[in-house]
């Protein structure tokens, strides 16, 4: 079964960086809550039985999202898109109603600029036009996640420790990504 996590991921990098991409061998039921959000953000899709085209506009417009169990939007895909949001315009506000404590990743996208406020389980996101590459840690696997979307949207070079996280969740991550125009290495030997 394709897993809808990945899904989501690629959609939202694709409409972070304002580009268009088809990703195949998907179950677009499956993540319906996202690319309702997704066009919410202004991003436009074609979807097919087994793949979903996505054009995101030139800036994303703000969205507020609740995370709630299967099938409502995934708690999973809350730190990419609140990553995603933070160069979107206007101000989001994320609701985790799934987990406690699921904002440590946000102090990593603070130092590369973005405006994030977190108030018990809800993050005030307040879009910024850009983000600075840092370096950055990855706090858990879909935190990783978050900060290697910031690093595709940021201007400069973007370091990310802890890859390790990451790397258990995402098979191949740097290998899809530089094959649709990301410049991302491992460095051999370093987490």
């Amino acid at each position: 079964m394709p897993d809808r996590i990945e899904a989501g991921t690629f959609l939202c990098i694709t409409a972070a960086t304002f580009g268009r991409a088809k990703l195949n061998n998907l179950i677009s039921e499956h993540i319906v809550p996202v690319i309702c959000k997704l066009e919410e953000c202004g991003c436009k899709f074609k979807i097919e039985k087994r793949s979903i085209e996505i054009e995101a506009p030139k800036r994303l417009k703000s969205v507020d999202i609740k995370t709630m169990p299967y099938p409502g939007f995934p708690t999973d895909m809350q730190s990419v898109f609140t990553s995603m949001l933070c160069t979107a315009k206007g101000t989001s506000i994320i609701v985790e109603n799934i987990f406690e404590n699921r904002y440590r990743y946000t102090n990593e996208l603070k130092r590369m600029g973005a405006k994030i406020s977190i108030e018990g389980k809800i993050a005030i996101v307040k879009g910024v036009k850009k983000l600075s590459g840092a370096t950055v840690e990855a706090t858990d696997l879909r935190g990783g996640a978050a900060v290697v979307l910031a690093g595709l949207t940021a201007k400069g070079k973007t370091k990310v420790d802890n890859i390790e996280y990451i790397l258990r969740g995402y098979e191949n991550l740097d290998k899809k990504l530089n094959k649709i125009g990301a410049n991302i290495k491992i460095e051999k030997g370093v987490s």
